[in-house]
């Protein structure tokens, strides 16, 4: 394998290529931890779903739909550990380029969709109107699963099957230096689209968010009802949070960065900073992989009462879930008559 051109720290000598991507072990040894704290948890989390009662929640459909998304991310995150170790050869590296790095972005705007979806659903479980109700079916839930699926797979696999350049083999691949014209100004349309479907996502989170505080503050009389609206604040924004946290700055980034991989940007030092800041916050979109398997389990009850049945000593744990199961649709049940009365 032949190295490319040497570029120092402070930028590119004219005439000479602009390397951004030669720093990268201490991301490949953070992305090594996550990938081996991460798979046992999604593994367990894969057979308890599996033995778990089938779904009568949007919420369960939705946490579903959530796994599949951290399993594709655990599939193609081996092939960019290789690459960006310098470990893989030639060809395995332009498959990356061309297959498992979309595939890591059809996971991620999966798992932001997912998670919005996760924390509206909460919200509405508690406080839904009739007008509502049927956003909370299992069926509609499915379908729009399907859409959001077949939403991204629309936007993205060009991304694979677009025409690719021949390069001369280096070191430091650039995927972007595989594009020709076409495929990244396709890129660049996909990293738009993307934005306005994370902005959708963002917009619901904050309503979902800041109706579930508003109706806390509003209970504070009402001991009964505090009670319930704590309960429920207190789930939609850990997970609002966890939502923010992973793909609030990958998104403040992403933009700058696709300007200079589109050559709008043409200052090397910039063009690596960007770089190495799109990195970074990847990183924190990853790392939801290694927390999701405790949403799973903090979520749903029968996700969790299956988990527990593992263990023996769980066992009257698990009588609780069940009972702490049935006190919630009992409770969701008095909401909604409640509310059907004040309608």
């Amino acid at each position: 394998m032949l190295p490319s051109s040497n570029v120092s720290a402070g930028g590119a000598e004219q005439g000479k290529q602009c390397i951004v991507n030669d720093q990268m072990l201490p991301f490949t040894v953070l992305y090594i931890l996550i990938f081996i704290i991460s798979l046992p948890g999604n593994l367990l989390s894969v057979w308890a779903f599996i033995r778990s009662p089938r779904a009568k929640q949007s919420t369960s459909v939705y946490l579903v739909n959530l796994l599949v998304a951290d399993l594709l991310l655990l599939l193609a995150l081996p092939f960019k550990i290789l690459k960006d170790l310098g470990a893989a050869p030639w060809s395995l590296m332009v498959f990356h380029c061309q297959a498992s790095a979309v595939t890591i972005y059809i996971s991620l705007y999966a798992s932001l969709a997912f998670l919005a979806l996760i924390i509206t659903d909460r919200y509405l479980q508690h406080y839904h109107t009739m007008r509502c109700l049927r956003l909370q079916e299992v069926g509609f839930a499915r379908l729009l699963s399907l859409v959001i699926w077949l939403l991204l797979l629309l936007i993205m696999v060009p991304n694979m099957l677009l025409p690719i350049q021949q390069v001369q083999v280096q070191q430091y691949l650039s995927c972007s230096s595989l594009k020709k014209d076409i495929s990244l100004h396709w890129h660049a349309l996909t990293v738009f689209l993307c934005t306005a479907v994370f902005l959708n996502a963002s917009a619901a989170v904050l309503i979902s968010s800041g109706l579930a505080l508003k109706r806390l503050l509003a209970s504070r009389t009402n001991t009964k009802l505090w009670t319930d609206a704590r309960r429920v604040a207190g789930s939609v924004t850990a997970v609002a949070l966890a939502y923010i946290l992973s793909f609030v700055p990958y998104h403040v980034v992403r933009t700058p960065y696709t300007l200079a991989q589109t050559e709008v940007i043409t200052n090397c030092e910039t063009k690596r900073q960007l770089f190495l800041g799109k990195e970074s916050t990847l990183l924190l979109t990853v790392l939801h992989l290694c927390f999701d398997p405790l949403l799973f389990f903090y979520l749903y009850t029968p996700f969790r009462h299956t988990v527990r049945a593992m263990f023996p000593c769980s066992r009257e744990q698990s009588v609780s879930d069940a009972e702490e199961q049935a006190a919630e649709e009992m409770m969701q049940h008095t909401t909604s008559v409640q509310q059907e009365i004040a309608a």
